[in-house]
């Protein structure tokens, strides 16, 4: 699907306050395979000692800072740091999804995160920092597969919660990544 004709129907949700909260943002990156597929790149977090998602599957993104005009700047610079992808050269801005609340790693107030789609069309090799330890890229289809759907199971002091999850190999990517995931897999704007 083109996205002149998904554009229009996209109505992501923003937060009212977001503005008053600490800012994130993420960029949801997808390429089309020679084979004519659709994969989406996934980062596996460093693992770091008191980091509570240390390890974990996500996107490639982060806090907002002053120097960024925007949280969809904030999201390429981050992008480019982690990973050495390139966005504004090679990657093409699709959509905005809906805004997420979170927290901040080491402290309890909330966090607003603002996802950002982009088709990638680049060839350049990814180089990570400190903050990354591998680029996973799945396909899509397989994300989609309600077979590939799962329970992570997650304990907490009053009691195991179990959070809806995608397995992909030896990895697990849910929470916020998950979210993101389903509003990007509802909206079908990548098309196949």
């Amino acid at each position: 699907m083109t996205p002149n004709r998904w554009a229009p129907s996209l109505r992501p949700q923003k937060l009212p306050f977001r503005r008053r909260l600490t800012r994130a943002s993420v960029a949801l990156i997808y390429r089309r395979t020679k084979e004519g597929g659709v994969e989406l790149l996934f980062i596996q977090r460093a693992r770091r000692e008191g980091d509570p998602w240390s390890g974990d599957m996500a996107f490639p993104g982060g806090r907002m800072q002053p120097e960024d005009a925007t949280p969809r700047a904030a999201a390429e610079r981050e992008t480019l740091e982690e990973t050495g992808v390139d966005l504004i050269r090679h990657g093409r801005f699709q959509a905005r999804l809906s805004d997420l609340i979170t927290r901040h790693h080491s402290r309890w107030r909330p966090m607003v995160v603002t996802p950002y789609v982009y088709e990638w069309q680049g060839t350049q090799p990814v180089t990570l920092n400190h903050e990354v330890e591998r680029v996973v890229w799945v396909p899509l289809d397989y994300l989609a597969a309600r077979e590939n759907q799962s329970r992570l199971p997650w304990r907490t002091p009053i009691g195991t919660l179990k959070f809806p999850c995608c397995r992909y190999q030896d990895y697990c990517i849910w929470g916020l990544s998950y979210s993101m995931l389903q509003e990007l897999l509802a909206l079908d704007m990548i098309g196949q």
